[in-house]
């Protein structure tokens, strides 16, 4: 078996599609602002909050990743199935963590278009990404991932 199969040969690695997505939104939000929040907010304070606490899901669900053994990059082979920490509510805490930061920026910047991003950024993750991944882990796993989606949602 060539090394590609032992993969999901996901269509893009997601930091780089989120990073994609954070520089499309703030380079739009440079081009053409639309503030939309109220000036009296706290938008900085409100915005780091939820990045932070998307950051700790992400790292959360990465650290229980490395601890089952199993990577975390999706170039990588998958060999161990987890479904502790966040993976218990979740089957994808990172991608959630990532669709969080992107919230936590857009309130953080008071943009409308770091928001905007999320449904090209949602799409690409989805039929891009976790679409491969669950039918990579289907193979791998067979029974035991089929069970474990029954059980946990993709998203929330």
């Amino acid at each position: 078996m060539s090394e590609n199969s032992e993969t999901a040969q996901v269509l893009i690695r997601p930091p780089f599609a989120w990073a994609v997505a954070v520089i499309a939104g703030l380079a739009l939000d440079w081009l053409e602002p639309v503030p939309v929040l109220p000036e009296d907010w706290p938008n900085g304070l409100l915005g780091a909050v939820v990045f932070v606490l998307a950051l700790a899901l992400a790292i959360w669900a990465m650290d229980t990743m490395t601890r089952a053994g199993t990577n975390v990059p999706t170039n990588r082979p998958t060999t161990a199935m987890v479904e502790s920490g966040p993976y218990r509510f979740t089957r994808n805490p990172i991608y959630l963590g990532m669709f969080g930061g992107l919230v936590g920026l857009a309130i953080a910047f008071d943009s409308p278009w770091l928001l905007a991003m999320l449904v090209p950024f949602a799409l690409v993750i989805r039929y891009g990404v976790v679409a491969r991944e669950e039918a990579y882990l289907e193979r791998k796993f067979d029974q035991a991932y089929r069970d474990y989606r029954k059980r946990v949602r993709r998203w929330l």
